[in-house]
């Protein structure tokens, strides 16, 4: 059978078939860009101190009962002690007053019993404050980052298997109604615990559905409409919804609300069922060949093209390869941890760096959008990169970018919060343009106890990524191979140097010159004589 590319032709690439595939599929990304980062308001901590009952205090005592402390600089009130409640009550009572009669600094201190107080100024309540999740607790908030992540990469490894075994599109609709509803019982959670686990189930759901969506719509398009769709299209609708979030916050300040909210726009994409087909490619790998011809007809009738008779002929399946063929031949095994190395470093930073944004400004919606907008060159400058760079050097100059950023950050002064955000912007722009969906955030809870911690381990693992990019094969114009058969089938053919013998390989065509031998190889490996 022919290409599958070539098989289709006839409908062209950007007729009325690919062009409601190619905008359905970009827009049910949106509510993934929308729910990616919800937890950053979610979650975040409002200011806070003990609560003091309402006991007989003079006023002056009553101003007094929370004792100061410095915070990066600044003298803030205690957000974890007070002054013990029954000490100050004793001596209110015999008219002493605070600084004067009495030295603070010597006045026994306890712990919040009576809960906390939380400002309003920016959220009418979160996560945090509903479940008080601070001081004793305050594990719990990064915690609750991190259980999401996991749920993620539990989705990254499920949702391959689901799809390979189910179809790409009953895992995209059953993991986006999976999310949508999970979202709508976290608005009900009366217990984090509750809460928790939900959001587990709806980070499986959410990353499931993103990789389904973007397998269906890069198997069903063809040509440079499917570079587009896979390199921006998928990369536009999640930034749009990375920027529909803040302006959702920002008018929806309860957190309860805004999940509601979420669940909303999550269910909306449902009725595409009925407009989005099932991949013919995947339909074909199963031998549905009926099926695959139905959706091939019906995408020539919307582009008004007439179809052969016979589509595709009937030919004996493949053998079915699995994940750990990636590992069998040395080859494919040390591209395959390159690139694991590489898409962990990637988004493990990118994750961590939009997670913490909304910490260097006093307006975290603000600084979330600034996090949004930014994505949108990033994503052009990757899709330019992709067309006329080569690979290597794209993937390299991003994260050289991304861990000098990192780097410069811990040397800002606290009183420069603009240029420690433009750095971190300017970081997040490198891990942006490569990022991929089977990164977890594992350095969030060194964040609490060690502020810049987090940016000199990123920074670090950055330029690791960066060096071990020099061993991965330059793909840029060249021909590459789409199935693991034509990688381990792949001819090897020998130059030999006075220093010992490098080993080509090629995945199709035999180089006539010595020449053309340079321009088709794909990986290198030199021996030395012994």
């Amino acid at each position: 059978m022919k290409h599958y590319a070539e098989t289709v032709a006839f409908l062209g690439q950007w007729g009325r078939f690919q062009q409601v595939v190619f905008f359905l599929l970009c827009a049910s990304i949106v509510a993934n860009g929308f729910g990616a980062f919800t937890l950053v308001f979610l979650t975040d901590t409002p200011r806070h101190h003990c609560r003091v009952p309402d006991v007989n205090l003079t006023e002056d005592w009553r101003n007094f009962t929370i004792p100061f402390e410095v915070v990066d600089g600044k003298q803030e009130l205690s957000r974890c002690s007070r002054y013990r409640l029954d000490v100050i009550r004793n001596l209110s009572a015999q008219g002493y007053v605070p600084s004067r009669d009495v030295s603070l600094t010597d006045l026994e201190q306890e712990g919040c019993v009576d809960g906390w107080v939380y400002s309003t100024d920016i959220y009418q309540s979160t996560v945090v404050s509903e479940f008080d999740l601070v001081c004793g607790d305050e594990w719990k908030q990064p915690f609750t980052s991190t259980v999401y992540f996991v749920g993620s990469l539990m989705g990254s490894f499920l949702s391959g298997k689901l799809s390979d075994r189910f179809g790409r599109k009953p895992v995209l609709f059953v993991t986006m109604a999976l999310q949508a509803v999970c979202t709508f019982l976290q608005s009900y959670s009366n217990s984090w615990l509750l809460f928790t686990i939900l959001l587990f189930i709806s980070g499986l759901g959410q990353v499931s559905n993103y990789v389904a969506g973007l397998v269906l719509g890069a198997e069903i398009l063809t040509g440079h409409v499917r570079v587009l769709y896979s390199s921006l299209g998928t990369c536009f609708g999640f930034a749009v919804g990375y920027m529909m979030l803040p302006v959702f916050a920002y008018f929806i300040r309860d957190w309860r609300n805004l999940l509601l909210a979420l669940a909303v726009v999550g269910a909306v994409y449902l009725p595409f069922w009925w407009l989005i087909p099932e991949s013919p490619r995947w339909l074909l790998s199963h031998g549905r060949v009926e099926e695959a011809e139905a959706i091939v007809r019906k995408a020539a009738k919307w582009n008004k093209c007439q179809a052969p008779m016979e589509i595709f002929s009937k030919t004996p399946l493949k053998e079915k390869y699995g994940v750990f063929d990636l590992l069998r031949t040395s080859n494919i095994r040390i591209t395959t941890l390159i690139l694991s190395f590489v898409a962990f470093t990637i988004t493990t930073g990118y994750f961590a760096l939009c997670y913490n944004t909304p910490q260097l400004h006093a307006n975290p919606y603000l600084s979330c959008f600034i996090s949004a907008v930014t994505e949108l060159p990033a994503y052009i400058s990757c899709w330019l990169a992709l067309r006329f760079w080569p690979r290597r050097l794209s993937l390299i100059a991003a994260l050289l970018v991304g861990a000098v950023s990192l780097y410069s950050i811990q040397l800002v002064p606290n009183d420069l919060p603009h240029l420690s955000l433009s750095l971190e912007m300017l970081g997040k722009y490198g891990a942006t343009g490569t990022i991929s969906r089977l990164g977890s955030c594992p350095f969030v809870f060194l964040g609490i106890y060690f502020k810049f911690l987090p940016y000199i381990i990123l920074g670090t693992v950055s330029l690791l990524a960066a060096l071990s990019t020099f061993f991965m094969p330059e793909s840029f114009q060249k021909p590459l191979p789409e199935t693991i058969e034509q990688m381990q089938n792949s001819k090897r053919y020998y130059f030999g140097t006075k220093r010992g013998v490098y080993k080509f390989e090629l995945y199709n065509g035999i180089p006539s010159t010595k020449k053309q031998l340079v321009g088709y190889v794909i990986q290198i490996d030199f021996i030395l004589n012994s």
